[in-house]
């Protein structure tokens, strides 16, 4: 895959790629030890990542999950007037409670999936300003259920086999990355302003230094080592390493919705998360029980991946492929043009 996968964009090097694992592997590895353990200089590697930054195919950001905060995340579809589209998935993408915004069916139905810190921002975000919209016709709203793959598990599974087993093992990848689990944590963990202040400036640069997220949470070096470990291992925040999928040759990407027997939803749940096409699933309420999201290279690939093998997924009853016109935001992360925009205060301090 990975071969095809160079031919495809001229402008992403093949050690560019070897990096970009790398990071997915161990988001906040230092230069010094990627290079190691890739068999490059570590100026080379310091080189690269700034021009993968600079050129929007790559940006490490920690990532709030508001289940482990006690609250449920939600994906709505939403279908507008003609015309009216470009400025609502506009406003959608501005908001910090909404982290993946999407455009599909010829330009009028609207996909976001919501990220809210608390239980009066969703409310007033799903309740109160989207039903009240006039130029939108018809709003849905799923609660996601059960996550099968996402997060850390964005891993993504279409760049492996870009590292040796032993490169992978010496950059710590032994372990999976995302193991299935409930989205609404049963025992929320609480916040300090402390932890705010560190998660604001990871949501900045996920490979900020330990002494700059002191600076920026007024502890020291090594209590914000022990509170970082401590939100990474109750997945309050996770490091995720975004990528412009259309910069790696990626150009075809879909919303899945499956209705599956309900007796069969976790089982093909957990085959979505095996597949190297899938970036996310998730189980959802509804009358689609499965939502994923697909990237390939093209629409006739595309068509091979959902006809063939998610076709013959066990308890399948019915399924609607939706291609995705225009990604506005993917994790937070806004894009143009097919590349990852970072924040201007990321820009400021970079």
């Amino acid at each position: 895959m990975t071969g095809a996968l160079m031919t495809e964009s001229a402008a992403v090097h093949p050690d560019d790629v070897r990096i970009i694992r790398a990071l997915q592997i161990a988001p906040r590895a230092s230069f010094a030890a990627i290079a190691t353990a890739l068999g490059m200089t570590e100026g080379a590697v310091n080189r690269r990542y700034r021009r993968l930054r600079a050129d929007g195919v790559l940006r490490v950001a920690g990532v709030v999950n508001p289940g482990a905060l006690g609250q449920s995340r939600w994906l709505v579809r939403l279908r507008c007037r003609p015309g009216s589209v470009a400025a609502i998935a506009d406003a959608l993408a501005k908001r910090d409670d909404v982290n993946w915004v999407a455009l599909s069916a010829a330009g009028c139905e609207i996909t976001c999936a919501t990220q809210s810190r608390t239980r009066e921002q969703r409310e007033d975000l799903l309740g109160q300003r989207l039903p009240r919209t006039a130029a939108v016709i018809d709003i849905n709203a799923f609660a996601m259920l059960r996550q099968f793959l996402g997060g850390r598990g964005h891993y993504w599974s279409a760049l492996r086999g870009t590292l040796s087993p032993e490169e992978e093992a010496a950059l710590g990848g032994g372990r999976p990355p995302f193991t299935e689990s409930p989205v609404v944590a049963r025992e929320p963990l609480l916040l300090t302003p402390e932890d705010e202040k560190m998660l604001d400036a990871l949501a900045v640069d996920g490979r900020a230094s330990l002494v700059d997220l002191a600076a920026a949470s007024g502890l020291t070096p090594g209590r914000v080592s022990r509170r970082l470990d401590a939100l990474l291992q109750h997945r309050v925040v996770h490091i995720d390493v975004e990528t412009a999928a259309a910069a790696l040759g990626y150009n075809a990407r879909a919303n899945l919705w499956l209705r599956v027997h309900p007796s069969a939803v976790k089982g093909a749940g957990r085959a979505l998360a095996q597949e190297p096409e899938i970036a996310f699933a998730a189980a959802v309420s509804g009358p689609w029980n499965l939502h994923a999201v697909a990237h390939c290279r093209d629409l006739d690939e595309l068509f091979e991946f959902t006809s063939d093998r998610i076709g013959s997924l066990a308890g399948l009853q019915s399924m609607e492929v939706s291609p995705v016109l225009k990604l506005i935001k993917q994790a937070g992360t806004r894009l143009s043009d097919d590349r990852l925009v970072e924040p201007s205060h990321a820009r400021s301090r970079r």
